[in-house]
C-alpha cells in the first residue's frame, strides 16, 4: 500500500510537471504554426492531451474481450466530458480567485471571449444530447452513425482554425523551458519539447489511474464508483492542470479554450469508437451522467451568454459532479 500511495502521488507530481512544460510548448508552437490563443487551447492543447483518454476508449471497445471491458470504454466516452464540464470548469474559477491579487486584477472577471465560448457550448450540447439518444434506443444502423462523429468533429475543428484572434498583451510567450537564452526558439526545440512532454504526461497519467484503481480495491470501494468517478476524473487531470498552470499565469483564455476543445473531443471520437464496437446502450449510472453534463453545459452557456463571467460562478458547477458521485455510490450500495 505504502508503494502504491507512493506511485500515486509520483504520478501526479510527475503529470504537473510535465504540464508545465507542455502548455509552455504547445503555446509557442500555436505561434510558429500563426494560429490563436483560442485555437491554440482548442485544438492543439486539446488534441494532444486528449490522446491518452482517447486511447482507453480505443483500446477497451476495440480489444475488449468481455462486454464488461468494453463497458468500460462507454463509461470513459461518458465519464471525460462530465469531468470537463464540471471539475475543470470549477478549477478554472477556483484558480482565478484565489490568485486575482497576485495577477493584479482589478476583479475576479473572466477574460476570455465570451461569444465563442457560448458558440462553443451550444456546439458541445447539440451533439452530446444526440450522444445521449443514441444511448437511449437501439436499432440496427446505430453503427454506422459513428462516422457522423467524426464528421463533426472535423468540423469543428475546420471552423476553429478559420476563425483567427490574437493574444491580448498579458499572454506574452515566456520563454521555451528547454532553450531558455533563446529568443525565437526553432521549431525543433519547440516540438521535442511539446512530445516529450506529451509523453510523460500520457504514460504519469496511466500510472496514476492504476495506482488509484489499485487504491479502490483496497478501500473495497464498489467497482462501478472507480470507473465512473474516479477514473475519469484522473484521465482528465492533464486537461485540469494545464488549465490550472494558465489561470496562475493569467491565461484564461488559453485554459477555457483546452478545456472546450478537449470536450469537443471526448463528445465526438470516443463516442464514435464506441459506437462502431458496442452497443451503445445506458444503464442508470450512464443516464444520470448525460443529465449532469448536460444541466452543467446548460448552466456555462448561460454564464457565457450573459457575456461577464465572475470566476465565483464557475464553482457551482464543481457541485454536480459530487452529486453525480453521491448517486453511482448510492447505485452502487443497493
Amino acid at each position: 500500500m505504502l508503494l502504491t500511495l507512493l506511485l500515486f502521488f509520483g504520478s501526479a507530481g510527475a503529470i504537473y510537471g510535465a504540464c508545465e512544460f507542455f502548455v509552455n510548448g504547445v503555446e509557442w508552437l500555436g505561434g510558429k504554426l500563426n494560429l490563436g490563443a483560442t485555437a491554440t487551447g482548442t485544438v492543439l492543447a486539446a488534441f494532444g492531451t486528449a490522446l491518452p483518454e482517447s486511447a482507453v476508449t480505443f483500446v477497451a471497445v476495440i480489444f475488449g474481450k468481455t462486454p464488461a471491458a468494453r463497458d468500460i470504454g462507454v463509461g470513459a466516452a461518458l465519464g471525460g466530458p462530465l469531468v470537463l464540464a464540471t471539475i475543470a470548469y470549477a478549477v478554472v474559477g477556483a484558480a482565478l480567485w484565489v490568485n486575482f491579487r497576485r495577477l493584479r486584477r482589478p476583479d475576479r472577471i473572466v477574460r476570455v471571449d465570451h461569444r465563442r465560448l457560448a458558440r462553443d457550448q451550444s456546439w458541445f450540447l447539440a451533439i452530446f444530447v444526440v450522444k445521449v439518444g443514441l444511448g437511449l434506443v437501439a436499432f440496427a444502423l446505430k453503427p454506422w452513425l459513428g462516422v457522423l462523429f467524426l464528421l463533426a468533429y472535423a468540423i469543428y475543428v475546420r471552423a476553429e482554425l478559420r476563425r483567427d484572434d490574437h493574444a491580448p498583451a498579458e499572454e506574452i510567450l515566456q520563454p521555451l523551458k528547454l532553450r531558455p537564452s533563446d529568443a525565437e526558439p526553432a521549431m525543433r526545440w519547440v516540438a521535442t519539447q511539446t512530445l516529450l512532454a506529451l509523453v510523460v504526461i500520457a504514460a504519469a497519467s496511466r500510472l496514476f489511474v492504476v495506482q488509484l484503481e489499485a487504491i479502490g480495491v483496497a478501500f473495497a470501494l464498489p467497482p462501478s464508483l472507480v470507473a465512473l468517478v474516479l477514473s475519469p476524473v484522473a484521465t482528465e487531470l492533464p486537461e485540469t492542470v494545464n488549465a490550472l498552470i494558465w489561470v496562475r499565469q493569467g491565461k484564461e483564455r488559453l485554459a477555457l479554450a483546452n478545456i472546450s476543445g478537449a470536450m469537443m473531443i471526448q463528445a465526438t471520437i470516443p463516442s464514435s469508437l464506441a459506437l462502431f464496437a458496442t452497443p451503445w446502450l445506458f444503464d442508470a449510472p450512464l443516464i444520470v451522467a448525460g443529465m449532469v453534463t448536460a444541466i452543467a453545459i446548460g448552466y456555462l452557456g448561460w454564464l457565457f451568454r450573459r457575456g461577464r463571467v465572475d470566476a465565483r460562478w464557475l464553482l457551482p458547477v464543481g457541485l454536480l459532479y459530487v452529486v453525480f458521485a453521491a448517486f453511482v455510490g448510492w447505485h452502487a450500495g443497493r
